[in-house]
């Protein structure tokens, strides 16, 4: 039995990244001599073992082959005849097919650390062809590893476009779409995600509402990359700039959805975006099964953020009819989330990146100043029921309006 560190552990390292998880392979081995030793087997579909110490995984040596469509159709072979090599051979990239023995050696069969020189992202074999998902996976590291400068291999990105063409993609269920773009939007340059996606075509089966952006014009004047597409993928890129929240990073790449659906007429205006956009946004959340979490904030950039631009001019009421409308009051962190993503809104547009954004600070510092009207006078002072939500709006109000009295004089 010979064990080796396999996968992102080996990657990580040879980048010079931080290793969190580690995964094994055993060559030469059988199920039976894994549990006698004290290993747990977990899983169905191939022989995955856990560690009785360490709780690391540790999966026999096995060779794929392909049984039916989708992720999910394949035979696996494992047994003590299976090798390393052979092993490695069924994995999706180069980076990701290298091995190391106990002593330290690298076992790299497919040049993956030439890969890693390089910065290359290249499938292993033909076999990447049978598994859709690979698809995604491949977008995902091109958005983890974008800010070290790796790109996807030429040959690799016409395989991905075959493989959209083919109409495999359809085969992938929603849950596994989801959680390959959830875990695009931890990297540094989320936006890769959809480049690369929209690159090989798959961008339009699996997030067609994201994909139909492109190609949709907006007024130069505000909008010098004119295309809402390429717009919202600036908007992605400072999201995660401003910010290490994923539902802060998935509301900025789908708050403009609605400008698809601009009537043709209108363009290059965009009117009615901020109700348009509501509609395939729930639909994209529902068919993906999002979170309630993001969605929820989605849907309230996409329905608030163009008020949130005019703050400078806005009256009290206003701000405190969009508070109710958020639900700020049990819900504080939705201020500071909105007004990231409308910064993250101003900001990205071509020429437009290191724009001042006061207004996100006004609208904060104007919660800031509501939240500290106290309910509990209004109680004591005899108001009941409806009473007291109204004696509560127009203290706010009034306290707001006071600020923004003296805020705006002194400018």
């Amino acid at each position: 039995m010979q064990t080796y560190l396999v996968g992102g552990a080996v990657r990580d390292t040879l980048i010079g990244l931080t290793v969190t998880d580690k995964d094994w392979v055993v060559v030469g081995t059988t199920p039976e001599a894994m549990l006698a030793a004290g290993f747990e087997q977990i899983g169905s579909d191939f022989p995955v073992f856990l560690h009785p110490k360490t709780k690391q995984e540790h999966a026999l040596a096995r060779t794929e082959r392909k049984s039916g469509h989708g992720y999910t159709g394949f035979v696996c072979y494992s047994a003590p005849d299976v090798t390393l090599e052979q092993d490695l051979l069924r994995r999706d990239l180069t980076i990701n097919a290298i091995a190391q023995a106990p002593n330290g050696e690298l076992i790299d069969p497919y040049h993956g650390q030439q890969d890693i020189t390089d910065k290359v992202l290249r499938h292993v074999s033909p076999a990447f062809a049978e598994d859709p998902l690979r698809v995604l996976r491949v977008a995902r590291f091109a958005a983890r590893f974008a800010h070290l400068g790796f790109t996807v291999a030429p040959e690799t990105m016409a395989l991905m476009q075959e493989m959209v063409v083919s109409g495999e993609l359809a085969s992938l269920t929603p849950e596994r779409v989801w959680k390959e773009w959830e875990k695009s939007l931890s990297s540094d340059d989320p936006q890769m995600f959809l480049t690369v996606l929209r690159q090989c075509g798959a961008l339009a089966v699996v997030m067609p509402e994201i994909d139909a952006l492109f190609g949709v014009p907006q007024p130069e004047k505000w909008h010098p990359e004119i295309d809402c597409g390429i717009h919202t993928l600036l908007v992605a890129k400072k999201a995660a700039e401003l910010s290490a929240d994923k539902t802060i990073r998935f509301a900025a790449q789908v708050h403009d959805l609605g400008k698809a659906l601009s009537p043709k007429d209108d363009l290059p205006h965009h009117k009615m975006h901020c109700r348009d956009g509501i509609k395939p946004i729930k639909a994209l959340c529902q068919r993906l099964r999002v979170p309630n979490e993001y969605r929820d904030l989605a849907l309230l950039v996409c329905e608030q953020h163009t008020k949130i631009h005019h703050a400078e001019e806005m009256r009290a009421d206003t701000f405190i009819k969009i508070f109710d409308q958020i639900d700020a009051w049990r819900k504080p962190e939705r201020v500071a989330q909105l007004a990231t993503c409308c910064r993250a809104d101003a900001r990205g547009r071509t020429h437009f990146e290191q724009t001042p954004y006061p207004q996100a600070d006004i609208f904060q510092a104007v919660f800031a100043i509501a939240q500290q009207v106290d309910v509990k006078a209004i109680v004591a002072a005899g108001f009941k029921g409806a009473e007291i939500r109204e004696q509560l709006a127009a203290k706010r109000i009034e306290a707001v309006a006071l600020h923004l009295k003296a805020t705006r004089q002194s400018n």
